[in-house]
């Protein structure tokens, strides 16, 4: 009997179960992404028109292609930052942030239709299979790569791989082909550039970004300079563009001291979030110089704005870029990823120095460009564009929403930049003449054994240009009539780059730091 109503109650019973499931599921839904739960939601007219577009349209469509473009569009209608990266790119993006990649351990550039070996890295897998500077690929694995007009990208996608992988590589060396099998393995993406002593008591560290190896480098780099006398540091910023905010955080608690604010994030969805010092930090005390320019972004920002903020380091250079949005990184189904923007950052005494995008992405990018031709020529006047003042701990007055000011401007230097000299860098000649130059003067090259002596001794001589004039012309450039100026600041990225073929970034910033107008007017600063 007691089975038998059961039975007959359990229609209802399973009926209201699902109803308060479905109820359930509906409010759940304000919790979910997307706000979508099972059929309750209709379609969006975006997915219907997609939906149309592929069921309906006269002829075939990349449905995908189709998908990314009207993604891009609709996150041009928030702010510059907040980008789709595609499965194909994500993987090369998020090497980047984690400071490796597997692949074989070389440099390279193309020449002739033929990948030629710029550097070797040392203890990586080229190293250890005994390939050199100077060899030209023929083959990879089964593929001829030369001569038939492979890319750069092409050969990336060829030499990177998964850890432990093999790849077969026939090479030419003076003109003896040869073959070497090569296991991958993890290649650093070293975030220092360069790390030396510009003198008995002042160290140099450049950082070109904040990956998720950079504060560790930094400290190595850091040690190495105390143990050998540092009493001022130079850090130049120049060109980094950020990366991990958490990395800058860290290399900032280096040159604060107690529980000092460092920044601060705050957004519509995520609460105020506080970054302070949490330690005793390495260089704390002594003469701090930072050196910035239009290229300077984001987290660097942050640092510089936390040391500015508080009267820690004297900033030198030209105004930075003006990006106070943080992103946080969302992988999508298809392996793709939306880098979404989900809050703002402020420096310790509240400035946002997020430029305005108001006017749309194009001409949010063409200001960095109008500044270098414009406002980096004389003094910048972020103060006329934002009229928004801040005070430093100490009093001084600072600027916020554009960028942080710099407290000693450097104008671009183009007095000796002319079309000529534009067209050699685009074009690569510089690299290509110093490649072939370091292969024909190896031996006396050699005799230089670092960057510091290479600088002071190695004389690029009045023959040596008329080489380089004649590869030039090559390039269909004439620099027969070269000025003086010009002339000289060739003949000093010549030098930077073969210096480079030497000791790869290291002596390039060595060299080229020799007569570089910041770093001069810090080491000017530092001895007053």
């Amino acid at each position: 009997m007691i089975r038998k109503k059961i039975q007959v109650w359990l229609p209802l019973l399973f009926s209201l179960t699902m109803i308060i499931g479905m109820y359930l599921g509906y409010k759940m839904r304000d919790n979910m992404p997307g706000k979508s739960f099972f059929f309750m939601d209709k379609p969006r007219p975006v997915q219907e028109i997609m939906d149309l577009i592929s069921n309906r349209y006269v002829d075939d469509v990349k449905i995908n292609d189709l998908a990314d473009t009207a993604i891009q569009a609709m996150l041009s209608k928030l702010d510059p930052h907040s980008v789709y990266i595609p499965a194909s790119e994500l993987q090369l993006v998020n090497e980047e942030l984690a400071g490796k990649f597997f692949g074989i351990g070389i440099e390279f550039n193309i020449f002739d239709d033929t990948l030629n070996v710029v550097n070797v890295l040392k203890d990586g897998p080229s190293y250890k299979a005994g390939l050199l500077t100077g060899d030209k690929f023929i083959k990879v694995d089964d593929s001829t790569v030369a001569g038939n007009k492979t890319n750069a990208d092409a050969f990336r996608k060829m030499l990177r791989g998964d850890r432990g992988a093999k790849v077969t590589i026939t090479y030419l060396r003076n003109n003896s082909l040869k073959q070497a099998v090569l296991t991958r393995d993890a290649i650093p993406i070293s975030s220092v550039d360069a790390s030396y002593m510009i003198d008995t008591a002042t160290g140099y560290i450049k950082l070109n970004k904040f990956s998720s190896e950079t504060y560790r480098e930094f400290m190595l780099s850091l040690e190495a300079l105390n143990k050998a006398g540092m009493k001022n540091l130079v850090l130049d910023l120049r060109d980094n563009g950020g990366g991990i905010l958490d990395e800058a955080i860290e290399i900032a608690d280096e040159f604060l001291d107690g529980d000092k604010l460092i920044t601060y994030t705050e957004g519509k969805h995520v609460n105020k979030k506080e970054y302070r010092c949490r330690r005793v930090g390495q260089f704390e005390k002594g003469p701090l110089i930072v050196l910035a320019n239009e290229s300077t972004a984001s987290a660097s920002e942050v640092l510089i704005g936390a040391l500015q903020d508080w009267d820690r380091a004297t900033i030198v250079g030209r105004r930075t870029f003006g990006k106070g949005l943080v992103q946080e990184q969302f992988e999508l189904s298809d392996h793709s990823a939306l880098r979404l923007t989900i809050a703002r950052y402020y420096t310790p005494v509240g400035r946002s120095i997020q430029r305005s995008y108001a006017n749309g992405n194009k001409a949010y990018y063409q200001d960095i460009i109008n500044r270098h031709y414009g406002d980096t020529a004389t003094a910048d006047t972020v103060n006329k564009i934002t009229g928004k003042k801040f005070k430093t701990m100490g009093g001084k007055v600072v600027y916020g929403n554009g960028g942080i000011t710099p407290d000693y401007f450097i104008a671009v230097d183009t007095a000796g930049f002319t079309k000529n000299s534009a067209a050699i860098f685009n074009k690569g000649t510089i690299g290509n003449f110093a490649y072939h130059y370091y292969l024909q003067n190896i031996n006396n090259l050699k005799l230089f054994k670092t960057p510091e002596i290479f600088a002071k001794n190695f004389v690029f001589t009045d023959e040596d240009w008329k080489q380089f004039v004649q590869q030039a012309a090559k390039d269909s450039i004439d620099l027969s009539k070269a000025g003086s100026k010009e002339k000289d600041d060739l003949v000093i990225s010549i030098k930077s780059s073969i210096a480079r073929q030497l000791w790869r970034t290291e002596g390039f910033f060595e060299m080229m730091n020799t007569t570089d107008p910041a770093v001069k007017k810090a080491m000017e600063l530092l001895k007053k």
